[in-house]
């Protein structure tokens, strides 16, 4: 599995994340007429769509509700620009193309995130079954293609296809992928996705897939390189990527799955388990929660109130801080000047006695040495310094007249 994963920081556990794909036609669309329709019902209290620049490759949706009647929840939904039409899709004949669109949404609690609360999914898209529901175009896995939230995901007949797709699943943090083995075929009733049986904040985050009963051994090699197995008409929930330490896939898998129409109680279990594990954030999600906490629009009397509070507060700060240190550079300042000025005014200090003897003796040898050279400048030409006792010219010796005899 893959290590290079995403944000290291857990997952809060008052948040609530989901990432999906919308493969209809005009989504943003889609999303203001839900919002309306859950703000005129009470269900929300208030939606805004927070204005973006013309080029903007992304739309955003806010929403804030009450959960419980007591507990606000602040949500965001991000529309990322168009894709392109999805390969899962037949290519439409007319020119009008749907353009897939992925879709994050992120929700935050006042309290840890109670899985009994409505889920954020059905309060910005509609829910199943619903006139608006566009077909369910909403609900598509963001990468793995063929995959949906809401429906049962026949594993492919094909071994390869098989492993690549429950490798290519696992390896999204986003969603909890469900492997569940048929052990024997099921009626009209245990046909129907497990989802619909889950608690309301499970249900948009899990993938459910379903092995044949003839694909036991099939499905348990593709799971090998995971780490998992899943029992003979049981089912397993794949690991995180990456795994959090001590984590145990025995703890998240489930002996008997009864496909019959009842609540899946041991599955019920394992997901809330599996859910409250400090896993790391999704590659994404760190930005997607920083952006509702940091860029949040949609204000009431009382938070804008408290907001400006804070503004004044910090600007406050920062005027006191460069008052501050206005007044700490004028005083280096004018210490420095004082400390120039001081400078100024103090006399030249006393060499030392051995410095003084070498500048006394400098001038006095350098006076000797001229008054010689004076005494040569200005001796008569005719007369010559007396001779060493080792001269050249001794006893005997001759003027430039020539020799002369000596005196008897």
């Amino acid at each position: 599995m893959s290590n290079t994963a995403t944000d290291h920081a857990a997952i809060p556990q008052t948040l609530w994340a989901a990432r999906g794909r919308h493969t209809g036609h005009a989504a943003e669309d889609v999303v203001r007429r839900t919002l309306a329709r859950h703000k005129e019902s009470g269900d929300i209290d208030d939606f805004a769509e927070p204005p973006g620049s013309e080029d903007a490759t992304h739309r955003v949706f806010e929403a804030r509700w009450r959960a419980d009647g007591t507990v606000t929840v602040r949500a965001r939904l991000t529309l990322e620009a168009g894709q392109g039409r999805p390969q899962d899709q037949p290519r439409p004949s007319t020119q009008d193309q749907p353009q897939a669109r992925q879709w994050t949404l992120v929700a935050e609690a006042e309290r840890p995130w109670d899985d009994a609360w409505p889920s954020p999914a059905t309060l910005f898209w509609p829910a199943a079954g619903a006139p608006q529901d566009d077909d369910g175009a909403w609900d598509h896995h963001p990468t793995v293609t063929g995959l949906r939230f809401r429906q049962v995901n026949a594993l492919p007949e094909d071994d390869k296809e098989m492993r690549r797709r429950l490798r290519d699943a696992a390896r999204d943090a986003w969603c909890v992928n469900l492997v569940v083995h048929e052990a024997m075929t099921p009626d009209e009733s245990g046909r129907l996705p497990l989802a619909g049986l889950l608690p309301p904040g499970l249900r948009h985050r899990v993938v459910e897939h379903r092995a044949a009963p003839p694909q036991l051994r099939a499905v348990n090699y593709a799971l090998k390189d995971l780490g998992v197995e899943v029992p003979r008409g049981g089912a397993v929930l794949l690991p995180p990527d990456p795994a959090p330490d001590g984590y145990d896939g025995r703890e998240h898998s489930v002996r008997s799955v009864f496909l019959d129409g009842s609540e899946p109680g041991a599955i019920i279990t394992a997901l809330r388990h599996f859910v409250a594990l400090p896993r790391p954030l999704p590659q994404g999600a760190a930005e997607a929660l920083a952006d509702l906490r940091e860029n949040w629009a949609l204000l009431t009397l009382q938070e804008e109130l408290e907001q400006q509070r804070q503004l004044a507060t910090m600007y406050a700060e920062a005027l006191e801080a460069m008052t501050k240190s206005r007044d700490l550079y004028r005083e280096a300042a004018e210490q420095a000047h004082q400390a120039l000025a001081a400078y100024r005014d103090t006399p030249a200090p006393a060499l030392p006695h051995q410095q003084q003897q070498s500048v006394t003796r400098t001038p006095t040898a350098l006076r000797q040495l001229t008054r010689t050279f004076e005494r040569l400048r200005f001796a008569p030409k005719g007369t010559r310094p007396e001779p060493g006792p080792e001269g050249s010219s001794g006893d005997g010796g001759t003027d430039s007249n020539g020799p002369q005899e000596r005196p008897s």
